[in-house]
């Protein structure tokens, strides 16, 4: 294959990607996370792949004279998370609910943790 296709990110930033992924393990797991890291590599780089050809895509559209569909498409297809309130309010509704029951301790974990994150914020 002759040239390059223009979503190809940048030599430095996949070097960037290769370490960050590399310092998110313990010193003594590196070596046996080869595979976990280079998964993690991929789905970062079409993650910037996918955001690349949208903003092109948003940008088009917007040029076209479709004034407001490149931002109504850059709010479907990279619609934001939900607030932290509306998080807590899940997760405590799972616990009243012991919806944790097919859960890993991780879960219950993170849904612990998020619920902690909203009430640090609130006023005393």
């Amino acid at each position: 294959m002759t040239g390059q296709h223009p979503i190809t990110p940048p030599p430095e930033l996949v070097q960037q990607w290769a370490i960050n992924a590399t310092l998110s393990f313990p010193e003594d797991e590196r070596i046996e996370t080869d595979i976990v890291r280079d998964r993690m590599i991929a789905k970062i780089a079409a993650q910037w792949g996918a955001d690349q050809e949208l903003e092109a895509c948003c940008e088009w559209a917007n040029e076209a004279g479709w004034e407001g569909l490149g931002n109504s498409l850059c709010l479907v297809r990279r619609p934001k998370p939900p607030r932290l309130k509306a998080q807590a309010l899940q997760a405590a509704q799972r616990f009243y609910a012991n919806g944790h029951e097919d859960c890993s301790d991780e879960e219950i974990k993170d849904d612990f943790d998020t619920i902690c994150r909203a009430l640090e914020k609130l006023d005393d």
